[in-house]
């Protein structure tokens, strides 16, 4: 694995892969092992976390020609796709759930079953910015100084994107719920 010296090497590795389809070998070396701990912090067996990681990588692979250098790392812009992917397979094992009514051990279990499902849509319906700030910060479990040094952000600009997120959730939730 290369590591790369800074952000300028990592746009000129971006640069080649988008012309050299086989360059982007190192960009996966970089990254592989940030995706895959990303992912498998969230799916509880490792052969589900294994198809995840190879589905965030394949993505990327084939929207490489469209990804603009913006200054964030990479590996941000992979992560972003692992949460969609995540997203997905949530929104497809929630609709794929079923409970007998006569298995629900608490009152409220399928409502509460539902708000997640909800909460789940909702946040990823966010404009990417701010679905990645939630993501990291209430998924993960990151500081703000985590956050804005892998989005290559300040602090404030980090709890703006937050504020704004939690602010349209809110509104998002309300609107819902009318």
């Amino acid at each position: 694995m290369k590591v790369l010296e800074n952000a300028a090497d990592e746009q000129l590795l971006i640069a080649a892969a988008q012309v050299d389809r086989a360059r982007f070998g190192e960009l996966y070396e970089n990254n592989f092992r940030r995706v895959y701990a990303y992912v498998a912090r969230r799916v509880p067996r490792r052969q589900d976390a294994e198809d995840i990681t190879a589905e965030v990588f394949h993505e990327a692979l084939r929207n490489l020609a469209r990804f603009e250098w913006q200054g964030v790392p990479f590996a941000a812009w992979l992560l972003g796709i692992a949460g969609n992917r995540l997203a997905d397979r949530w929104r497809r094992a929630g609709k794929q759930q079923e409970i007998p009514a006569n298995d629900l051990d608490e009152a409220g279990t399928d409502a509460k079953i539902e708000e997640n499902l909800m909460l789940f849509q909702l946040v990823d319906e966010l404009p990417s910015d701010q679905r990645l700030v939630i993501c990291r910060r209430f998924l993960d479990q990151k500081s703000l100084r985590e956050v804005a040094r892998e989005m290559g952000r300040s602090e404030g600009a980090i709890k703006q994107l937050q504020f704004r997120a939690l602010q349209n959730l809110r509104m998002r939730i309300r609107s819902r719920h009318v």
